[in-house]
């Protein structure tokens, strides 16, 4: 026999104005972001009395959209809500214009393609475009973030940047990369962004998970400010020369193709 709950009016009425109480107070926290708000503050603006805003927050903590200063005691927007509004960008910044070079990449190759962005010390994917071929590598999927370096997109990324913010970012990663990428200790990544830098193109050889390849390119705006990276993702047989020159060759015209098109974009702007 299947039991069937039915759900009281009443409280779903309740969770509904609590999501919208907590929606409310994300908001806030979001506008006063930088310099942080206290749970008095909180309570003051929003009119809702102090034990309904601790919790609606402690909520928020949990989901990871809002973090605690442990000075400050102040709230600001966690490393989800920023994560959040990265993946926004899929209709108002870089993926709007490359949506469709990463679709007819992936399309051309049959294999997977990526747009990646910086955040910080991490690069983090936008969008995962899957090719027609049968034999997927899900090593990089759309939300994943790792250290600046890690995978191919990500090494072009870092490649890009200036020696002393590489060597910044390096040496902030340094026990992240020794812990949990040991193929990819701080020496190692090193010569991989000589490497990167040398060919113009940066080249993942399975050092992340085994038979999973990658190449990247990094993109750059109108101005030449680093604005994301492009790149490819195939098992290992499908990355072996001389198609790996075809796939590079591919990759190099479709990021040229969208930094085209963002510089485009920004002229329409401006005129």
């Amino acid at each position: 026999m299947v039991h069937i709950m039915k759900l009281d009016p009443a409280e779903s009425a309740m969770g509904a104005q609590s999501v919208d109480r907590a929606l409310a107070l994300l908001a806030l926290i979001g506008r006063q972001s930088a310099a942080g708000i206290s749970l008095s503050g909180l309570v003051s603006i929003s009119k809702l009395n102090k034990a309904t805003v601790r919790r609606l927050v402690l909520a928020l903590m949990r989901a990871g959209l809002v973090e605690q200063d442990a000075g400050s005691r102040t709230y600001h927007l966690g490393e989800d809500a920023y994560l959040l509004g990265l993946l926004a960008q899929g209709r108002h910044g870089l993926l709007s214009q490359a949506m469709e070079q990463v679709q007819r990449l992936a399309r051309d190759t049959g294999d997977a393609a990526f747009i990646s962005v910086r955040r910080g010390l991490h690069s983090v994917c936008l969008h995962r475009e899957d090719g027609a071929h049968p034999i997927r590598t899900y090593a990089l999927m759309p939300g994943a973030h790792h250290p600046l370096g890690v995978g191919a997109g990500s090494l072009a990324m870092l490649a890009a940047l200036p020696d002393s913010e590489v060597e910044a970012v390096i040496a902030a990663n340094s026990s992240e990369l020794t812990s949990n990428y040991p193929l990819l200790t701080p020496d190692a990544l090193r010569a991989q962004l000589a490497q990167t830098r040398e060919a113009g193109i940066a080249l993942n050889p399975g050092l992340i998970f085994e038979d999973s390849w990658g190449l990247g390119v990094a993109l750059h705006g109108p101005d030449g400010q680093l604005v994301g990276a492009l790149s490819i993702a195939a098992v290992e047989s499908r990355m072996r020369p001389p198609r790996r020159v075809e796939l590079e060759q591919k990759l190099r015209e479709t990021a040229r193709a969208i930094e085209a098109r963002l510089t485009r974009s920004q002229q329409k702007k401006t005129t």
